[in-house]
């Protein structure tokens, strides 16, 4: 279980599978009440956190009830963001956008010190959300000063390029600056925060091959050459494989681990690049489909493999021996779902800095 050290104290909604919380807590906060619809995902959350999580719907009375019981210095999670992901159907009345909403709703109710507000990188700036964000901004200005950040995980030692925003607010009895100053301070100590991650073959020699003990929960979906593949300028772009899960770079970082993980979606690794130094097959194979070669047929080599469950977690930097509850397929949709601890943990920093009177004296230095 992870220990506490109850500075201040917090309220998690849309939790998950506890990736958000994992940072926050590092970072000094007392996670006093949990929430999420995912049953897999609490029971999850209850193996590794030692707060209580309660399953259900933010929209049931049971749940709102014992929200409005709280009394806590922050208000932090990640909403549903399938109806504003680039990924999905960007349907503004989807259901799970509505959700947002509700996130502040629990704002308005509490009247926590801070808040954060995690969502997909496109709700920040894409003009199809201008009104939704504007309408986010205003609610969050109710009793707060608000800043609005992009972020890339891979700049805060995640070994992934993964791009999400955060609306964070301040309570104007805690920060007397404006917006702009918020702004500026959220800026600075975020870049005080960066760091260099690994790769993806440093993250994958550490677990050991697929299948031994120390990695043991594989991925079962096999890899065929997709018949008519789509080519990109980058081996690791296109598609020359079966399925949506595109080979990674054994040199470099992920990209984004979806929550749609679990079958072919899943993202596929060459071990014998990685454990034994051979040339990377994948760019091979892209340098014959770009030079005109015809496509293969059937199964790609074995040394060709999809991500483990484990890997995963490690790429979301995950606590080493982070449990998980669930189908297999549970289990890699939580991964993907989850915010990155370590990338939590940065933004956590900066408002337990805050909330300890740091924002306030930068202002007033000025």
């Amino acid at each position: 279980m992870l220990d506490r050290r109850n500075a201040f104290s917090a309220v998690s909604l849309f939790s998950g599978a506890g990736g958000m919380d994992v940072g926050f807590a590092h970072a000094g906060f007392d996670i006093v009440f949990a929430n999420d619809i995912d049953r897999d995902a609490c029971a999850t959350y209850r193996l590794n956190h030692s707060g209580a999580i309660h399953h259900g719907s933010l929209l049931d009375p049971e749940v709102s009830g014992l929200l409005t019981e709280q009394n806590v210095d922050l208000v932090f999670g990640g909403p549903p963001c399938q109806g504003f992901s680039v990924a999905g159907k960007m349907d503004p009345d989807d259901e799970r956008s509505r959700l947002i909403h509700s996130f502040f709703d629990v704002v308005d109710d509490l009247q926590p010190k801070a808040f954060v507000c995690e969502n997909v990188k496109a709700l920040a700036f894409l003009n199809r959300w201008a009104g939704v964000r504007a309408a986010l901004m205003e609610r969050g200005r109710k009793n707060h000063r608000v800043a609005l950040v992009i972020l890339n995980a891979a700049d805060f030692g995640v070994p992934q390029i993964r791009e999400r925003m955060f609306l964070v607010g301040l309570h104007r009895d805690i920060f007397d600056g404006t917006d702009e100053d918020l702004q500026a301070y959220i800026e600075e100590c975020l870049a005080a925060q960066k760091s260099q991650p690994s790769t993806v073959a440093e993250i994958v020699r550490s677990l050991g091959r697929a299948g031994t003990e120390t990695n043991p929960r594989t991925c079962a979906a096999k890899i065929t050459y997709a018949r008519s593949p789509i080519m990109r300028k980058s081996p690791y772009a296109g598609m020359m494989f079966n399925g949506a899960g595109r080979p990674l770079p054994a040199k470099k970082w992920a990209t984004t681990l979806p929550a749609s993980m679990g079958g072919n979606k899943t993202p596929i690794i060459d071990e014998a690049e990685i454990f034994e130094g051979m040339p990377s097959f994948v760019e091979e194979y892209h340098s014959h489909l770009m030079n005109g070669g015809e496509p293969r047929t059937g199964y790609a080599p074995e040394r060709l493999r999809r991500l483990t469950v484990d890997e995963c977690l490690a790429i979301q930097t995950f606590p080493v021996h982070y449990r998980l509850a669930g189908s297999r397929s549970a289990q890699y949709r939580q991964i993907g779902n989850a915010v990155p601890p370590m990338l939590a943990e940065a933004v956590a920093n900066v408002l337990a800095r805050g909330l300890d009177g740091g924002a306030a004296m930068k202002v007033a230095a000025k």
